[in-house]
C-alpha cells in the first residue's frame, strides 16, 4: 500500500487514498511535471505478480490512452515503479454511479435516461475504435460535481476478462452478459447487455438477478428469465421496459446492433414514452422441442376436418393458406410463452376454442354425407403433409439443440450466423461478423456461405495474433454467391519505448528521435506550462518518455508554454519602515522596484510616504513594487557651530540635513586656532533643508611687530637722539 508523500517514477505524489475496488486501489496524486492534481490506479498485488496479466494490462491501457471523449475518463500515462504498476487518469470530483442509487434509492425516470445515454456515448466513441469494455457496471461510471458522466476503467475490463470468476469480480456478475457468463466470445453487445443491466438499476433500485455466489447469479444471466421492470415500478413507460428488455436479450443478434441504436431510442423514449416503437425480433432456433404422438397427429386431424367448412370448393386452398399464417402465429405465441405454463395452459383453450365450435360441429354432421368423402380423403392427405413438415422442422431443431450440447456451435452468434446463412436465397446471403475470429473459423465460415475468401495479415492494437480484425464488408451486406471477401488476420502488436531524453528538445529534435525508434508523432500538440524549460520546448510525451506505444498509436508531444501566470495581492506597505516594507512585499512573491527619498512633514523619515502599485491589486507573481520613503520634515534648526572644529561642524549640518557654505579664516583672540568663530545662520534658526551654511574658523591671536622707531632732525639738540638711547 502506497503512503501519503510517496512518489512514483520521481514524478508523482501520493496525496490520499480515495477508493479500493477488486483489483486495485485509486489514490489521489499530484504530477509535479504538468503540475495538475490526477487520479493514479495501482495494481493490487495479487495481479502485479501475474506477468501475463501485467503485460496485457499495460497494452490495452495503452490503447484506452487513445480514447478522447467528454463521457470517457482519459488515461494519462502507465507505468511501474519497483513492481508497482499503475495507471494515471483524469481526476473525477463526484461520485460512482452506484453510490448515487443507494443514496436516491431509485432515480427518476428522465435522469436514468439522460445518464443513460451518456454512458452510451461513451461506448460508442470506445466501439468505433474497435474496444470493448467488458465491464459496464454503475461502479465504473462516475458522476461529477457538474453532473457529467464518465465511463471509467476502459483497458483494465479487457485485460481482467481473462480471470477467473471470484468473489472480487462479485460486483461485476450482476451486470455480466450470457456470453461472457459462459465464458464464450464477447463483443460490443455485450457492453449493450450490461448497460441494460445498470439502467434496470437506476430505474427500480435492484438488479434483476440475485444469489448466494458468483456462480448462481451468470447462471441466472444464462437461463434465468427477468422481471420486467415495470412489475416493479409500474411508472416506468412501456418504451423505456422495451428499451430494456432489448439490451438484456440472451442473444447477443437480438439485442441493439450498436449504441447509436440504442441512444437514438432512448431519445425517442424522451418525447414519445408511451409509444410502443421498439422492436425486438425473435428466433425461434432455441425454441424447445416439441415431440408429437400418434394420438396428437389424430387431435390434429380431427380438429383440423372440424374447421373445414361443408361448402368445400376451389377457393380451399387460399383458405388453407389463411389458416397455415394463423398456425405461424400460434407457433409464435407459444415459442414467447413457453417459460410460463399458466400462459401455455390459456393458450392450449384459445387453440381448442378456436378449432372446436358445436353448433359448427352440428351444422358439418347434418350436412356430411358419402359424396364428400373423396374431398375428405383430399383433406387427409394434406394433413398427412402438414405432418411431414412438422416432423421435419422438429428434426432440424433437434439436431442444432443436439450439435449446441456437443460444444459445435460456440455460441449464441454464430447460431445467428448459421440462421442467416440458411435463410438467404440461392443467390445472395447475408455477410456475417467475422471480427474476433481465428482464420480457420473466419474462412470455414465463408466457404460454407459459397463465399470465396482471401486472406491478408496486419499489425492490430485490438485483436490477439490469429484472430480477423477487418472484414471487407459490413455485417449484414448481401453478397452474390462466389464473391471473394478479403479479410485480414493479426499478426499481433508491435510496440517500441518512447525515447527517455525529449525534455528540452525542440519540436524537430524530438519527432526525429521518435521517429528514429519506428513509432509515429501526432500533428496534436499538447502545451502544458513549465519553470524548469523553455516556452517551446518538449516536456513530455503521450505516453510518457521510457513507456511502450503501439507502432499504430501516433505519440503526442507536450510542450511548454513557459511558466505558469500567478496572480498575487499586492500588500500594503505604507508607513513601513524601509527594510520592513522590502520583507512584506517578499513575503506576498514580490519584489521591491526602485526606492527614493523625499522630505515629509507628516511621515517620519525612514518610513514608507507612497507606493507606486495600490494596495489589493493583483499583478503577476515576481512583479516589481516601486515605493517613496520619507526623509522627515522640510524644515530644520541650525545648530551651534561655535568652537567645535571644522569636520565636527560640517558633521553637526549634515545631521540636521543643512549643507556647509564657504569656509573663511580669522584672527581672534577669543578662540584657539582651528575652532569655528562664527556662522552665517545663527543657532536655532529654523530654515528649510539643504541651505548652506558659511563657516569661520579662528587663526588665534594676531601676531605682535617688534619696535622701530624713526627719527626727524626738527634742528633742534634736544631731540637728537643720546648714547643712552
Amino acid at each position: 500500500m502506497l503512503r501519503v508523500g510517496m512518489f512514483l517514477s520521481n514524478r508523482y505524489e501520493i496525496i490520499g487514498k480515495i477508493g479500493s475496488g477488486g483489483m486495485s486501489d485509486v489514490y489521489k496524486a499530484k504530477c509535479h511535471k504538468l503540475n495538475r492534481f490526477v487520479a493514479i490506479k495501482v495494481l493490487k498485488s495479487e495481479f502485479s505478480a501475474d506477468q501475463n496479466f501485467v503485460s496485457k494490462f499495460r497494452m490495452e491501457a495503452q490503447n484506452a490512452a487513445c480514447l478522447s471523449h467528454p463521457n470517457i475518463v482519459s488515461v494519462y500515462d502507465v507505468g511501474e515503479d519497483q513492481g508497482v504498476y499503475y495507471i494515471v487518469m483524469e481526476l473525477i470530483e463526484g461520485i460512482t454511479l452506484k453510490k448515487y442509487i443507494e443514496r436516491k434509492k431509485k432515480l427518476e425516470i428522465r435522469e436514468s435516461i439522460e445518464i443513460a445515454m451518456q454512458v452510451a456515448r461513451g461506448i460508442e466513441a470506445a466501439h468505433n475504435q474497435h474496444i470493448v469494455h467488458r465491464d459496464i457496471k454503475p461502479q465504473n461510471i462516475m458522476i461529477s460535481m457538474e453532473g457529467k458522466v464518465k465511463v471509467t476503467d476502459f483497458g483494465i475490463a479487457r485485460a481482467a476478462s481473462t480471470q477467473t470468476i471470484s468473489s472480487n469480480t462479485m460486483g461485476s456478475v450482476h451486470y455480466i452478459s450470457p456470453e461472457q457468463a459462459r465464458g464464450g466470445y464477447c463483443n460490443e453487445k455485450s457492453d449493450i447487455y450490461s448497460l441494460g443491466i445498470t439502467l434496470y438499476e437506476m430505474l427500480t433500485g435492484r438488479v434483476p438477478f440475485e444469489g448466494d455466489s458468483t456462480v448462481s447469479v451468470a447462471l441466472l444471466h444464462i437461463q434465468g428469465e427477468m422481471v420486467p421492470p415495470r412489475q416493479y415500478e409500474p411508472l416506468i413507460p412501456i418504451s423505456l421496459e422495451k428499451i430494456i428488455l432489448k439490451c438484456t436479450q440472451k442473444k447477443p443478434e437480438l439485442r441493439y446492433a450498436s449504441a447509436t441504436e440504442l441512444i437514438d431510442d432512448l431519445k425517442k423514449s424522451l418525447t414519445m414514452p408511451n409509444e410502443d416503437f421498439v422492436k425486438i425480433a425473435s428466433l425461434n432456433s432455441d425454441s424447445p422441442t416439441m415431440i408429437f404422438t400418434g394420438e396428437d397427429i389424430d387431435e390434429i386431424k380431427r380438429k383440423s376436418s372440424e374447421s373445414m367448412d361443408d361448402d368445400y370448393d376451389n377457393d380451399y386452398d387460399d383458405d388453407y393458406d389463411d389458416e397455415y399464417d394463423d398456425d405461424d402465429h400460434y407457433d409464435r405465441r407459444y415459442d414467447d410463452r413457453h417459460y410460463d405454463d399458466r400462459r401455455s395452459d390459456r393458450w392450449e383453450q384459445d387453440r381448442d376454442n378456436r378449432y372446436y365450435d358445436d353448433e359448427y360441429e352440428d351444422d358439418y354432421d347434418d350436412d356430411y354425407d358419402e359424396e364428400d368423402e373423396d374431398k375428405h380423403s383430399k383433406i387427409e392427405k394434406i394433413i398427412t403433409g402438414i405432418s411431414i413438415g412438422v416432423a421435419i422442422i422438429i428434426v432440424i431443431i433437434a439436431a442444432v439443440l443436439i450439435l449446441k450440447g456437443c460444444g459445435i456451435t460456440q455460441n449464441a452468434k454464430e447460431t445467428q450466423e448459421t440462421a442467416e446463412t440458411l435463410e438467404s436465397s440461392e443467390d445472395q446471403v447475408a455477410m456475417i461478423n467475422l471480427l474476433g475470429k481465428t482464420k480457420d473459423e473466419a474462412v470455414s465460415l465463408l466457404k460454407g456461405m459459397n463465399l470465396k475468401y482471401k486472406v491478408e495479415t496486419g499489425t492490430s492494437d485490438i485483436y490477439e495474433e490469429g484472430q480477423v480484425f477487418e472484414q471487407e464488408f459490413k455485417e449484414g451486406k448481401m453478397l452474390d454467391i462466389g464473391t471473394v471477401v478479403t479479410i485480414k488476420v493479426s499478426v499481433g502488436n508491435e510496440t517500441a519505448v518512447v525515447p527517455n531524453n525529449l525534455a528540452g528538445k525542440t519540436i524537430e529534435e524530438a519527432t526525429s528521435l521518435i521517429k528514429s525508434v519506428g513509432l509515429k508523432v501526432s500533428s496534436q500538440i499538447e502545451k502544458q506550462n513549465s519553470d524548469d524549460i523553455e516556452e517551446g520546448l518538449v516536456i513530455d510525451a503521450n505516453p510518457s518518455m521510457g513507456n511502450p506505444a503501439s507502432v499504430n498509436q501516433p505519440v503526442i508531444l507536450i510542450v511548454s508554454e513557459g511558466p505558469a501566470v500567478v496572480e498575487v495581492k499586492v500588500p500594503n506597505i505604507v508607513n513601513l519602515t524601509e527594510a520592513s516594507a522590502i520583507n512584506r512585499l517578499e513575503e506576498s512573491g514580490l519584489k521591491a522596484g526602485k526606492i527614493t527619498y523625499e522630505s515629509s512633514d507628516s511621515v517620519s523619515a525612514g518610513r514608507v510616504i507612497r507606493q507606486n502599485t495600490e494596495a489589493g491589486k493583483k499583478v503577476e507573481e515576481n512583479s516589481e513594487v516601486s515605493f517613496v520613503v520619507s526623509e522627515g520634515s522640510s524644515m530644520t534648526t541650525v545648530p551651534d557651530l561655535r568652537f567645535s572644529s571644522l569636520s565636527d561642524a560640517k558633521d553637526a549640518l549634515n545631521e540636521a540635513g543643512l549643507k556647509v557654505g564657504s569656509v573663511d579664516e580669522e584672527y581672534s583672540d577669543e578662540s584657539s586656532k582651528g575652532l569655528v568663530i562664527g556662522q552665517s545662520i545663527p543657532e536655532g534658526r529654523s530654515v528649510e533643508r539643504g541651505t548652506a551654511v558659511d563657516i569661520t574658523i579662528g587663526k588665534g591671536a594676531e601676531p605682535t611687530q617688534p619696535a622701530s622707531q624713526t627719527y626727524e632732525d626738527s634742528g633742534d639738540p634736544d631731540d637728537q637722539p643720546t648714547k643712552a638711547d
